[in-house]
């Protein structure tokens, strides 16, 4: 029997703030279309000489993650808290984090984050709408669970 199983319902994502909480926190009630992505990453540059040899150089570059929740989700206030946070003492707050999915029994570990953009209060429509938030780490490590 296959097992190609694709859902994302049950992934998991963790955060950690050890500046402002002493566990992970799981998030949770995500947004209805996308929940978390990734941005392609440029991880190579290339020269192409006048001779016609092509060099190619890896360069390391940050991942930017965007999450983004249901605006009933409680994973805002601990969004909020970081923006507070940064606010009011002027500097980064650090960031870690690890999504495991069990679909395709892999799981990422997120290493040196911080909170690079996100939205301070719910957009108002027929309903509250989503909340999005991206996170700029340095490193994405993955291993299989």
């Amino acid at each position: 029997m296959a097992s190609n199983f694709i859902t994302s319902a049950n992934g998991i994502m963790t955060l950690t703030i050890a500046s402002l909480f002493d566990a992970p926190i799981t998030l949770q009630n995500w947004g209805t279309d996308r929940a978390w992505e990734q941005e392609a990453v440029e991880m190579l540059e290339s020269q192409m000489s006048i001779d016609g040899v092509l060099n190619r150089g890896y360069i390391p570059r940050p991942v930017n993650q965007t999450l983004t929740f249901s605006a009933a989700s409680p994973s805002l206030t601990y969004f909020e808290a970081i923006i507070a946070a940064q606010q009011s003492t002027l500097t980064a707050i650090s960031l870690g984090g690890e999504l495991t999915v069990p679909a395709t029994k892999r799981k990422y570990t997120f290493t040196n984050g911080a909170l690079m953009t996100g939205s301070v209060a719910p957009n108002g429509g027929t309903v509250l709408e989503a909340r999005a938030f991206t996170i700029q780490w340095e490193k994405v490590f993955p291993a299989g669970i």
